[in-house]
Order: structure tokens, then sequence, then C-alpha cells
């Protein structure tokens, strides 16, 4: 699957219509409990900073002894976390166990998990069918205690997730409005789970449009931690293309049944890379018949055919029926995390990469490097937007930038050069910010300067060896630089 990066709205939770205070001393509502998160987010236009303090809260609910489930967007960057149920207003502190951005749940636990002994864990149940009522339970904006509200399932589709910008699984719409708060409370139809409350449209996009983490998602997710850790989703990483027109059929030998979808792109170092060629058609996965539309049907109900791939686990296989050239084949594929599509997608619980040198500072491009620092080069856009359709991440696995200069008089009327890519630094090329620090410590063709050059730029950068040495301390002292490069942790 090709995982698209599209415009959504984020991040309240969604809160169905109605809303009604409870009485929090009901048993069954005694086990949602209101999340206090202090956080620190990563400062990627001065990444040497510790970063900018800030503070959120959300909702979660205990699914086991001393276990809360929650959206991993209400914990994500925490530095400290507490949570608290309506009849207990004592704070407890508690830690994340386990969190995953691509799906965006996370599991906590209370640092004394005997306060919650006594709490019933929530039971969860299945899909809910459209138009069916089912109502949310959380901590919105507006009060102190807890709220229920209503609404009506109104959709069941394969979409993306925003907490990670690049992420798409199943999930359910409700007729609901937005506000914060809710997110990573249970929406629940009688009495049981059916997903977790975690996006929505706001504003003039859309009207009561939110969203919840249904039950097949949250299933993989505790499965895949049983082991002990989370190992992400994987992926098929190949386009596709339906097959509606009788002619296009005929000429690919198809019969007239429905059954086919044709491939596109086909990403090297995917999982389907070495088996699946640009132009087969997929016939059948795992023995399900793919329709040319790519849906396929699981379980009675028809669904994206990614749908599949997506109940699978690192190494796990498929069987997957494909025409190629008018002849039928199988093949088993190996399932694995397609690491370029990560490099796309907002990371969280990071520190920021970077290297200083002589007031340049270079850091690898990425999807929040390129928010904080509101890039504005066509050429380093064009290789943001095109990092997998043009299989750049092939040649160029860690593109990085020049994203700063910071003024001193070693640099003077250097800072036309800022946001351009790196190509080579003393005439080594430059794949990844871990090649940068060998590179400006190596002697070029002469020994005295240092030579950088720049994507699409003709002419070189180029600095006095001795004057950008011996102006390393002063920088640091005047940025308040405590170290001029970290790489990250292997």
């Amino acid at each position: 699957m090709i995982r698209h990066l599209l415009a959504a709205t984020l991040l309240a939770a969604p809160v169905l219509s109605t809303a009604q205070p409870i009485d929090a001393a009901a048993d069954e509502w005694e086990g949602i409990v209101n999340i206090d998160a202090s956080m620190l987010y990563a400062d990627y236009r001065e990444p040497w900073n510790g970063g900018q303090p800030m503070s959120g809260s959300g909702t979660g609910f205990l699914i086991g002894k001393n276990r809360f489930l929650t959206n991993a967007h209400v914990v994500s960057n925490a530095t400290k976390l507490v949570i608290r149920t309506s009849n207990d207003p004592e704070p407890h502190p508690a830690r994340i166990v386990f969190i995953a951005h691509d799906c965006d749940l996370a599991l906590l636990e209370a640092v004394d998990g005997s306060h919650f002994d006594h709490l019933k864990p929530l039971e969860f149940g299945g899909i809910p069918k459209l138009n069916t009522e089912v109502i949310a339970v959380g901590y919105p904006i507006g009060g102190d205690r807890i709220s229920v509200t209503r609404g009506v399932v109104s959709r069941i589709d394969f979409r993306l997730y925003s907490h990670s910008g690049v992420d798409s699984h199943l999930s359910i719409q409700v007729d609901a409005a937005i506000n914060p708060g809710n997110s990573g409370g249970p929406v629940l139809q009688d009495g049981k789970v059916v997903g977790v409350a975690f996006q929505g449209y706001s504003g003039s996009v859309a009207q009561n449009v939110g969203y919840m983490i249904p039950v097949p998602v949250i299933q993989r997710f505790l499965k895949d931690i049983e082991d002990g850790r989370y190992d992400h989703y994987v992926d098929l990483a190949v386009s596709d293309f339906p097959i509606e027109n009788p002619a296009q059929r005929r000429a690919l030998n198809l019969k007239n049944d429905g059954i086919g979808i044709m491939v596109g792109e086909v990403e090297p170092g995917g999982s389907g890379g070495d088996v699946l060629h640009s132009g087969d058609v997929i016939l059948a996965i795992d023995g399900s018949p793919v329709y040319n539309n790519g849906l396929v049907r699981v379980d009675g109900e028809l669904v994206n055919m990614n749908e599949i791939v997506e109940r699978k686990f690192a190494g796990d296989k498929i069987e997957v029926t494909f025409l190629r050239d008018g002849n039928e084949d199988k093949a088993n594929i190996e399932l694995k995390r397609f690491e370029p599509y990560v490099k796309l997608g907002a990371a969280y619980d990071e520190r920021p990469r970077y290297v200083v040198y002589a007031g340049l500072v270079f850091q690898p491009l990425e999807r929040n490097l390129m928010d904080a620092n509101r890039i504005s080069n066509p050429q380093t856009n064009y290789i943001f937007d095109n990092y997998l359709s043009d299989k750049i991440y092939v040649d160029l696995p860690e593109p990085v930038v020049l994203t700063n200069v910071l003024a001193d008089e070693v640099n003077t009327f250097l800072s036309a050069y800022r946001q351009s890519i790196v190509e080579e630094i003393n005439g080594r090329k430059i794949k990844a910010l871990s090649d940068v620090p060998a590179a400006l410590a190596a002697a070029g063709e002469d020994k005295d300067f240092v030579v950088i050059k720049l994507m699409e730029n003709t002419r070189p950068l180029v600095l006095r060896r001795d004057l950008a040495e011996a102006a390393q301390a002063r920088i640091n002292q005047k940025y308040n630089i405590r170290e001029a490069a970290y790489l990250g942790t292997k």
C-alpha cells in the first residue's frame, strides 16, 4: 500500500452530540480516567535547545490490571503523566508502557497500581453496524467531571490517521462535533468498547464528523505488544489501479467477473519488491478474491484489500495470486515495515539530530523539520514531496539540509545557501547525516579549505578550514550550543 500524504485536521477527539455529565460513582464508568500530561516538544529550528514545555489532557480507560488504553497523541513527548478518576481527585503518577504512533494508541500503567485494583476493566465488543447508536465517555473541555455523549455510526472506512500523517487504517466515522479532551476515551455500544475516540474535522472542512479507532486495530496493537515490544505495522508497499474498463480487461485476458486489480508502483526494498512487478494483476490474497476496485471480503464484509495486510505482523507471510503476461502464478510474500514511509511521517519522543560546523546547521530532511522551518526552497520541497514517487530514497536514504547559517564573521555572505540539500562535502557524497562529520574532517582537493556542494547550486560553499575550526567555540558560546552535534542513539 502506498500511504499518500493527505490533509486532515487533528487533534481533538470526537465528542458525540448532546453532552451530559453523569454520575461518576456508577461502577460502569469508574474505569475511565482523566490523563494530564506535561510535555516537551522538540525544537527543530534550534535543535540543540531542550524544547518547548507544554501541557494537555485526554482520556483513558482500564482494560486489565493496571493497564490503561489511550491515544498516542495524548501522551506523546510526555515528561510527566498523572491519571485520576472523577470520584478520586488525587492525581496518581503514570508512565507509558507501550506507544504506537502509526495507529495512535498507547498503553499506560500507574506507578502505584493498587489505587485502581478495585476498578472493573472495560470489555471489548466488535465493529458496530451502520446507523446504530454509540456513546463516547470522557473528559472533554467545559468541565472537570466525566461526560457521556451520543451519536450514530455513519461510515466504516480505510482512512488516514492524522497523528503520524502517513498511516492509513480502518476507522469508524460518527456524526459528531469535535472537542479536545475526549481523545483516548472509549466509545461504547451495549456496554462494550467498540472504539477509541481519536480525531475529526473542524472549522469549515466538515460539520459533525468525528472518528474512532475500531476494535480490530486495537486488538492488533495489543497482540503486537504481547512479546514485550511493539514491531509496528507492515506494508505490501505497492500502489494499485482499478481495472473496470471492459476493453482493458479483455486486453489483459481477464474474465468478465469483476476480479483483479493492477499493480502500479512497486517500492524497491518493500515487502512486494522482489515478487510483484508493475503491470501485474492481483487476483487474490490469502485465497480471498480481490475485486477490481481493490476490495476483498473479510468476515462477510467488503473491505480494502490492505486490511488483510493490516492484520498481519512483521515476519508473517501472505499468499498472492497474480497474473503476469497472461500467466497465472502464486507467491508467498514476507511482510515487513517499509522505513521510507516513516521518514515522511511526524516523529515524536525523539531528540532532533543535527551537526553545527562554523555556524552551518545540518539536519536530516523529515516532516518535523519541514514544518518547523517552513522550508520554501523549491528543490528541497521537491525532494521531500517526491521522496517515494521518484524513488529518491534508493540513492539518497536520508537527504541532509543546510537549514541555517548562524551569523558570524567566518560565514559572512553565506546565508543564501540556507535550506539547500547537501550533495557533497570535500568531494564525499552525503547520503545521511552520519556522513557529515567525517566529510567535514576529510581533506579535499585543497586541505586548507572546506568545500560544500549543494544540490542545484553551481557555486560551492567554501570556508577556510583554520578560521572555521577556530570559530566553533565562539559560535557555540554565542548561540548557547552545548553540543556541536547529535547524531542519535544506535
